[in-house]
């Protein structure tokens, strides 16, 4: 297969999961572990996380609404406590990776679901890592956000938005996403999907469909 596109989603891939900070939280406050996790999965295309990614509530809405769906469930965390978790950190060899992408000439996307908080795409709250990350987004060849775009993964249609952005069969895409869920349409659509759990194995199976070497990204 001749692959000319990656498309990349951004937090659990570029950046670290925000399951880790989630995971985190909940042992501080003495929750279950992925209580967080099990709120955001309930009525997942309406409840009030889907909602703030589609930006059809603000975060103080947001706040509310998620503290009422966790009482529902006998937990008490209120949704700005979750929106403070949200940036992960940067993972320099996945960048290593997409800079060497963008070297060699291939198209690069991302795809991100996230929500109008913090600063910036990537929803943070320290300048300095705003900068860092509003420059790695600055070098794709198209982002589309689902606080911007209305739309959020999986719906189909965010994926088929960003192949006629960038013009390009979803045949000739290599889509990574640390949610099995997200990379189900993309395969479907014809993408050769891979599901992130770590930085090593995302790059392994890079490495395999682009046919690159082991020691592929060089540092």
């Amino acid at each position: 297969m001749s692959f000319s596109a990656v498309i990349f989603d951004f937090g659990g891939v570029i950046t670290s999961s925000p399951f880790e900070a989630f995971n985190r939280l909940e042992a501080e406050r003495g929750l279950p572990r992925d209580c967080i996790r099990q709120i955001n999965a309930a009525d997942p295309d309406d409840n009030a996380w889907a909602r703030f990614e589609r930006a059809e509530i603000d975060a103080a809405a947001f706040d509310e609404a998620f503290a009422a769906e966790a009482h529902a469930l006998g937990l008490e965390i209120r949704g700005a406590d979750v929106i403070s978790c949200l940036a992960g950190d940067v993972r320099p060899r996945m960048v290593a990776a997409f800079n060497a992408l963008k070297a060699s000439g291939y198209t690069l996307g991302c795809i991100t679901n996230n929500v109008r908080a913090g600063k910036g795409s990537a929803m943070v709250f320290d300048d300095s890592r705003a900068a860092e990350i509003s420059t790695i987004l600055a070098r794709f060849d198209h982002v589309i956000e689902s606080s911007q775009a209305g739309v959020r993964k999986p719906d189909p249609r965010i994926y088929a938005m960003m192949c006629e952005a960038l013009d390009v069969a979803p045949q000739a895409c290599i889509y990574l996403d640390d949610l099995g869920v997200n990379c189900k349409p993309a395969a479907a659509m014809g993408m050769a999907a891979i599901k992130v759990t770590g930085e090593a194995q995302a790059l392994a199976d890079l490495r395999a469909l682009l046919d690159l070497p082991d020691d592929w990204p060089a540092a």
